[in-house]
């Protein structure tokens, strides 16, 4: 398959390559450069796919998602609501909806009875339409924790270890732990109320790194930031420096999560604009504060949605990103984290994230050029993942 364009954003820098194009072979990206270039190394009898006025970047990469929950004012509710076969069938949607916002990657952190491993499974089977699933299965949480109805509670080192082992054996390729409370939640603890000790969360990441598995902490409060840097998480989920009284980046914790390379998943919902509706003009803004700090600061942010829980479509990706760029982040560099950076945080760095040769073809064909205007990644023209182009079913 030979895609041409009038821009294609290549390499690990997505460097802008004028009237480019993108061969694609076995799903893999089998050359990349300017248009002439590229077509002497096409067949004759390859399919060719042109698209005048677009622009050609890496599929993007959501790296925080949920597809268990439906995004509606309950999610949890719903999801009790639901045996295993219907809630397989709505996570297929959900799938589906994030492929065609072009979600090539996700990483699911979260959900129930090891379903999103088997949606996984069928996607790259081609049984199901999807992005390619990085799944953490059940999430470790302490008796009556965030999110106990997903099934993960455990109490002590032992039992904590031993649920991590049997998410390993049953595919998760990433461990999340709640290492704080969180509002979806009701009844549990506060989102700044940590949720496991020290010791606890040190036990989660030995057993997950003794796999090769990274570990995903969800952490909303201080106290558990600072606990789950100091243990050795390898990403921090949501990162809010949540006190009892509101929000306070700890300079010295920040400092150690740029020293030690631990990515940051702020999770920015795709309506994020509305926040200072519904927390207050203060509080939203020193919401804002805390992710412009962290990107100042040099922590290494990835694009995430938290797509599932209330008011988190999974077709919001592109709109979360223009939070980004309103807290004075360059577009070269948010697109980076919804590409290549996400792609090293999920793993998967050496697989996808940018368009080079010998990198899955998953790509992204959107009208205009999102580097001059991030508008242009809702203009969503061709989807293709693995090197397959998503068709919509009639």
């Amino acid at each position: 398959m030979l895609i041409t364009a009038d821009r294609i954003l290549a390499g690990p820098d997505a460097h802008t390559i004028h009237d480019g194009a993108v061969l694609v072979r076995d799903g893999l990206v089998a050359c990349v450069g300017p248009r002439e270039e590229v077509q002497r190394c096409a067949e004759p009898d390859e399919p060719r796919l042109a698209f005048p006025g677009a622009t050609v970047l890496p599929g993007l990469i959501d790296a925080h998602v949920h597809l268990c929950f439906d995004a509606g004012a309950d999610p949890v509710a719903t999801l009790q609501g639901q045996d295993d076969d219907t809630l397989l069938t709505d996570m297929k949607a959900h799938a589906e909806k994030l492929l065609s916002a072009g979600v090539t990657t996700a990483r699911d952190l979260g959900d129930r009875n090891g379903l999103a491993v088997r949606l996984g499974e069928q996607i790259a089977a081609g049984a199901a339409a999807g992005p390619r699933i990085v799944s953490a299965a059940t999430p470790v949480t302490p008796p009556g924790g965030h999110c106990w109805f997903l099934g993960g509670e455990v109490s002590g080192e032992e039992k904590i270890r031993s649920l991590v082992r049997r998410n390993i054996e049953g595919g998760a390729k990433v461990i999340k732990v709640m290492e704080t409370g969180g509002g979806l939640t009701k009844g549990g603890a506060k989102s700044w109320e940590s949720q496991f000790t020290l010791a606890e969360l040190a036990a989660v990441i030995d057993e997950a790194h003794q796999a090769g598995l990274p570990v995903a902490a969800h952490a909303h409060g201080v106290d558990g930031i600072a606990a789950a840097v100091e243990a050795g998480v390898d990403t921090l989920e949501h990162c809010t420096w949540m006190t009892p009284t509101g929000f306070a980046v700890r300079d010295d914790v920040l400092a150690q999560i740029t020293e030690k390379g631990i990515y940051v998943c702020p999770t920015v919902s795709p309506h994020w604009p509305m926040l200072p509706q519904i927390f207050g003009a203060d509080r939203a803004e020193a919401m804002f504060d805390a992710v412009r700090r962290m990107a100042e600061a040099g922590a290494r942010l990835i694009a995430g949605t938290d797509a599932g829980v209330q008011r988190a479509g999974f077709d919001g990706l592109s709109a979360s990103l223009s939070f980004y760029e309103h807290i004075g982040l360059t577009r070269q560099r948010i697109l980076t984290m919804a590409t290549a950076d996400a792609a090293a945080a999920l793993g998967l760095g050496d697989v996808t994230g940018q368009i080079s040769t010998g990198y899955s073809a998953d790509l992204l064909i959107v009208e205009g050029d999102p580097l001059l205007d991030l508008e242009a990644l809702k203009k969503v023209t061709a989807v293709i993942a693995a090197g397959k182009r998503y068709e919509p079913a009639p």
